[in-house]
């Protein structure tokens, strides 16, 4: 859909500098994505690797973040092998409905309530990032932090729209449950994408 160089906004990698590629192509569907426009891969044109691989190669950070819409829906492993022959660290954020196909230094799940991630695949993650809109919401994200290694970073993070009604319970649920810590989309804040 899109490649362009900008700062983390989210979970572990806040804050820190990246080239973003994001693959058109979902059918998750959630109400509240703020990428909708990400959903139907048909309606962006189609862009070489060999040209992806340049434009990253040839930024100041040496990490990249494939995300979509649905990344996984595709098979990424000649992207990846081609990013890191060029030694780009390569995170990876999906909701982990699809089998794992690419190399990945940092994987975020983020699943979705309406598509079941798959267990291998929340197994792999390095950071588990639960979407808040709603107090059920904190079920799901148990439910899922008890599929991942122990050393996985679990987030919580407030769905924009209600990011103000749902962060004080956001927060008095972390404090309850201080494994858990919280996510906020900055680069919102910063008004850049």
């Amino acid at each position: 859909m899109e490649t362009f160089y900008s700062i983390q906004g989210e979970g572990y990698m806040t804050g820190k500098p990246a080239w973003f590629i994001r693959i058109g192509g979902c059918d998750i569907g959630c109400k509240w994505c703020d990428i909708k426009e990400s959903w139907n891969a048909d309606v962006h044109p189609l862009i070489e690797i060999e040209d992806i691989i340049k434009l990253v190669s040839d930024n100041p950070s040496k990490t990249v973040v494939i995300t979509g819409g649905e990344p996984l829906i595709y098979n990424l492993d000649f992207l990846c092998e081609n990013l890191k022959d060029k030694g780009i660290r390569i995170c990876l954020e999906t909701s982990g409905s699809y089998p794992l196909t690419g190399s990945y230094d940092w994987i975020c799940v983020s699943p979705k309530n309406n598509q079941t991630p798959r267990n291998d695949i929340l197994l792999m993650a390095d950071e588990l990032k639960i979407i808040i809109q709603h107090p059920d919401d904190f079920k799901w994200a148990e439910k899922n932090s008890h599929k991942v290694k122990d050393k996985c970073l679990l987030y919580l993070q407030p769905e924009w729209s209600k990011h103000n009604n749902i962060l004080p319970a956001i927060v008095d649920y972390i404090k309850q449950n201080p494994k858990w810590m919280v996510s906020l989309q900055t680069h919102k804040y910063m008004n850049i994408p």
